[in-house]
């Protein structure tokens, strides 16, 4: 593995140990955007990021309020004239952490294990964000000036559809104004090989609910004379695939553009270990989600949609003989290029009306959307990241399209308009969203070095080339 600049790698071995605490005390909030009763923890969060900015010599550090209620972080350092300039985006929020009994400790205390930090948000997105933070305090730190200019925008409600920051965006371009984007919200290719994302999918998130009586009823009595809601909710939900796992909404496929053979050909030549996969997921069979495409084309470039969650009616200890009130569902779709999100819904919904058995009351909710985005891997920026991977992490990264979604990447390109690079450095067992979330320590240092040997590499270009180019949406 090639090093960086010889003062900052003495400057961050010297200060691992107290990095690592950081890096913790940051993962202790729990910044749950998504539950009401954790907005005290969103807003700590925020205001721990702003004091570490400021500390370490960023400027202008500060929340801003958005729409959906969760504060925004802004801080830059523009002093590096005649150098481009770099809006970078990570997000502080994180997801819920149940079940709880499958944690090996409270997600929100932090611990090291084989070289791992484990806990809510280790990967996604905080461990990520703190990379970005000392990174530019080792820059600062050794010689008192960053070669680039740079502006950071880290968000508080990634997590919950990013509500409210479109508009944000749109009030505050002239803020952002800068040349390039760098988006630190994503990983690496199985394997743990370092890897730029190309696309992103987007995403519809809807809820169903189905209620009938207004209290739960004795099944004894009742059954057979009313509609059960969950029994409802479960023909509902098998009406939306098929067996093969093909979509049945009627319309849903019908503004997918599908991979050309050149896409595919580049997807297949992917270092892609299928048994390896297979062991990470722990499940007893993989199975294609679609008929007539591989599994990576099935997480990368193919819709999909997927039950989240069902709940309603008893599910306590023993025995309890009712007809439940209600059930309910969540329901999430990821979209390709040329899908709509707003459109998707509206035919979910209208399908999940048709289909539904008489005796109840259905309603669906959308819960939110995003756009999907497509990235050139041979933008300058993106040219540059490629090569600083390599450098630190001594191999060639891979290009990768990514079946997440990512609110605001979508956003960026149409308010801002700028050139986006996809650069992050978490590892495919991450166990992002779920328990036992994990960095892998050698990603987090060795992207630190990344970032550094980044910002060093674009600070010799010149505003209009790391400008150049632009996103496809």
């Amino acid at each position: 593995m090639l090093t960086v600049d010889q003062s900052i790698e003495a400057f961050l071995d010297a200060h691992k140990d107290a990095r690592l605490e950081s890096y913790k005390e940051l993962l202790r909030i729990p910044s749950i955007s998504t539950l009401p009763e954790h907005r005290p923890d969103i807003e700590r969060a925020a205001q721990w990021i702003v004091d570490e900015l400021s500390r370490i010599g960023i400027e202008h550090a500060r929340t801003f309020d958005t729409a959906g209620g969760h504060p925004l972080v802004y801080g830059d350092w523009l002093h590096a004239e005649g150098s481009p300039t770099i809006l970078v985006y990570c997000h502080y929020d994180v997801q819920p952490v149940d079940p709880i009994e499958l944690w090996e400790t409270a997600p929100f205390d932090p611990f090291v294990k084989d070289g791992r930090m484990v806990g809510r948000g280790s990967a996604d997105d905080k461990g990520q964000l703190h990379m970005h933070l000392k990174a530019a305090e080792a820059m600062l730190a050794t010689r008192g000036t960053l070669p680039v200019n740079l502006k950071f925008l880290f968000e508080g409600e990634e997590e919950h559809s990013s509500v409210g920051l479109e508009d944000w965006l749109r009030a505050n371009a002239e803020l952002l104004a800068a040349d390039a984007i760098v988006i630190s919200d994503t990983g690496f290719f199985e394997g743990n090989v370092p890897a730029l994302t190309t696309s992103l999918r987007g995403m519809m998130y809807a809820q169903i609910d189905v209620s009938g009586p207004p209290v739960d009823l004795h099944s004894g009595g009742f059954g057979g004379a009313v509609q059960n809601p969950a029994n409802a909710l479960a023909r509902i939900i098998t009406e939306l695939k098929s067996a093969s796992g093909s979509v049945l909404v009627p319309g849903f496929y019908d503004d997918v553009v599908p991979p050309t053979k050149e896409e595919r050909f580049e997807i297949s030549c992917l270092p892609f270990d299928e048994g390896d996969f297979h062991r990470q997921t722990g499940v007893p069979e993989l199975v294609a989600g679609e008929p007539g495409f591989s599994l990576l084309e099935c997480m990368g470039v193919r819709p999909t949609l997927d039950v989240n969650g069902i709940w309603g009616g008893f599910t306590g200890e023993g025995s309890k003989t009712i007809i439940p009130a209600h059930a309910h569902a969540k329901v999430s779709c990821r979209l390709v290029p040329d899908q709509d999100g707003e459109k998707i819904f509206e035919q979910l919904r209208d399908f999940v009306a048709q289909v539904a058995p008489r005796g109840v009351k259905v309603e669906v909710q959308n819960l939110g959307t995003a756009k999907s985005l497509r990235m050139d891997a041979n933008l300058p920026v993106s040219k540059a990241a490629a090569k600083a991977l390599e450098a630190t992490f001594g191999k060639a990264p891979v290009a990768i399209r990514s079946g997440g979604s990512i609110p605001v990447a979508a956003m960026f390109d149409e308010v801002l308009g700028l050139p986006i690079t996809m650069l992050g450095f978490t590892n495919p067992d991450d166990n992002a969203h779920a328990p036992n979330e994990t960095m892998v320590l050698l990603n987090y240092e060795t992207g630190l070095r990344t970032i550094t040997r980044l910002w060093d590499d674009l600070g010799r270009m010149s505003p209009l080339e790391a400008r150049m180019g632009g996103t496809t949406a």
